[in-house]
């Protein structure tokens, strides 16, 4: 029964990503859709870059070379980010959706993808903290839950907006959540085993690579399309505020 509480505080915390989702509720005007897009767009590299610069990649690298020498350390840290770096354009390349909005579609199933790899983990970080302490685990879930619900936008507004298909933009928001009380369940099935401090950090490093290249070679480009900086600019500033708030809560 002690797994409840920590497994429950995880599912919640990763389901607050469909909230997010329900942006593509809202009725905008036709000429006010791109500035939304827009928004919404810079916003999620916001949060991605933020979150990959202040946390990921130092906190990641910390642990690493903690656990290793410091240029076997500095070695595996590099690699595993250029792995993901890799990985994002390999999957660029192999996705082709015969749709008319290709690049929309695609930037929201890329984001989906990173963004699972990125909640696997976290939903192990959530639930070990509950676990061993369950005010330490409710103050994280508080904190991720401030991201994950504009990572939701990340995923449904492209996907939404290329097929005005609103079951599967929240139906793939939602296999995203859903990741993390999974990352939960693989924590309480084999943490003792095969999962450890330096393979987490390393799996993180490598999901910083993927959100960072995803940010600079597909949102970014894809905001500036629509030629709205103010709202571009918005965004940006939106996203940074959370990540200020999220660091502030943690």
């Amino acid at each position: 029964m002690e797994i409840l509480g920590p497994f429950l505080v995880t599912t919640i915390a990763g389901l607050s990503t469909v909230i997010g989702s329900f942006v593509i509720f809202l009725r905008w005007k036709e000429e006010n859709v791109n500035r939304f897009i827009s928004f919404c767009l810079s916003l999620s590299l916001s949060i991605m870059i933020g979150l990959s610069v202040t946390e990921l990649i130092p906190e990641s690298t910390f642990v690493i070379i903690t656990n290793y020498k410091l240029a076997q350390g500095i070695f595996f840290c590099f690699i595993s980010f250029l792995i993901g770096v890799f990985l994002i354009f390999w999957l660029n390349k192999k996705m082709n959706c015969e749709m008319e909005k290709q690049d929309l579609y695609k930037l929201g199933i890329l984001s989906m993808l990173a963004l699972i790899l990125h909640n696997i983990p976290e939903g192990i970080a959530t639930f070990m903290s509950s676990y061993k302490d369950m005010s330490l685990g409710i103050k994280l879930a508080v904190a991720i839950t401030l991201h994950n619900i504009p990572e939701g936008i990340t995923i449904a507004v492209p996907i939404y907006y290329a097929t005005k298909n609103k079951k599967e933009a929240i139906l793939k928001t939602l296999l995203s959540g859903l990741t993390e009380p999974l990352g939960a369940l693989l924590a309480y099935v084999f943490l003792s085993r095969y999962i450890t401090d330096s393979f987490i950090a390393i799996v993180l490093l490598l999901v910083a690579g993927i959100m960072i290249t995803l940010s600079i070679q597909k949102l970014f480009p894809e905001a500036l399309k629509y030629k709205e900086n103010k709202f571009i600019i918005l965004g940006l500033g939106v996203g940074v505020f959370l990540i200020l708030i999220n660091h502030i809560l943690l």
